[in-house]
């Protein structure tokens, strides 16, 4: 359970498959840009670790998470990406917004994985309050940027 201290993030590299002939494009919300930065960090590293190249790392930002398909969408139709990462962090307000935008993001995510045969990985950030996306993006349960990246090197490969 996500509640627990522990890091989620853990990957055995052995299990990896090398991502040295692959290009990653990763498309980040400006919007909670603390835990944004996180997460592309956390991913961002991952690819490295497991055999990127830093030249084959591609990153655009967008406004905010709702911002992410249109994006992510644009990054797919332009560049020779074999995977795509859309990065948010979207935290539960006093308002309903949070739900929609929730919502259209994983939506919106979900459409692309339809629409195109390149994997668009969803590693938006969905927390009741700030502590629960700091403890994501970084701290004590791990980054959820390193796995979306570990997840997209599996998915890029199983598309080839």
């Amino acid at each position: 359970m996500a509640t627990e201290n522990k890091n989620l993030s853990a990957y055995n590299k052995d299990e990896i498959p090398n991502a040295s002939d692959l290009r990653f494009g990763i498309v980040v919300s400006e919007w909670n840009d603390t835990i944004t930065k996180g997460l592309y960090t956390g991913a961002v590293d991952a690819l490295l670790d497991c055999g990127a190249k830093s030249e084959n790392i591609l990153r655009w930002n967008v406004p905010g998470s709702y911002e992410l398909t249109f994006g992510a969408k644009k990054m797919l139709q332009t560049q020779n990406v074999d995977a795509v990462i859309a990065i948010g962090s979207v935290i539960r307000g006093e308002t309903s917004h949070f739900d929609f935008v929730c919502s259209a993001a994983a939506q919106g995510i979900k459409d692309l994985n339809v629409a195109f045969d390149v994997p668009t990985i969803f590693c938006v950030l969905t927390d009741n309050n700030l502590q629960q996306a700091i403890d994501r993006s970084g701290g004590k349960h791990g980054n959820k940027g390193t796995e979306a990246a570990i997840a997209a090197i599996k998915m890029a490969v199983l598309g080839k």
